[in-house]
């Protein structure tokens, strides 16, 4: 015979549904790592505003060498990390276009294939088309003549 819940002490209800010790160990662990890393973050953050405030009138005395500076070192970091992305792209580029070549078949290279069949079908198709015209013109340009002896 079942046993009805509703018959139940209520102590043995509270201990049916009460959190497993796994389940509040990692609470546990959890809200403290919370804490700790809440405390670190007010902590730096207050370390940040005392340098700021005893590194400010430090900034303002050397301010007519320190600007001038950074924007230098910035432009200069720009330069060089401009010029790294592009010698990484070219890199890349040359090792695609080799590895193309030697039949390696690359990422992209049916897609370079359609693209080279078909402007080659349409240089075609224009070639012919001139042809027709040119004979087209030349047959006009026969008539125009042979109407003109006459």
């Amino acid at each position: 015979m079942p046993i009805n819940d509703q018959n139940r002490p209520m102590a043995q209800k509270l201990y049916d549904s009460a959190p497993s010790s796994r389940q509040v160990a990692k609470f546990l662990t959890a809200s403290t790592l919370g804490a700790t890393l809440l405390f670190l973050s007010g902590l730096t953050l207050t370390g940040t505003v005392i340098a700021l405030i005893i590194a400010t009138p430090l900034m303002v005395i050397f301010s007519p060498v320190l600007v001038p500076a950074g924007i230098t070192i910035f432009l200069v970091t720009m330069g060089f990390l401009f010029s790294g992305g592009c010698g990484v792209a070219a890199l890349t580029a040359l090792s695609w276009i080799y590895n193309y070549v030697q039949g390696k078949h690359p990422p992209g290279a049916d897609q370079l294939d359609y693209a080279r069949n078909k402007l080659a079908s349409t240089a075609r198709d224009m070639t012919e088309k001139a042809k027709e015209y040119g004979q087209y013109v030349q047959h006009k340009a026969q008539e125009v003549t042979q109407g003109q002896a006459s």
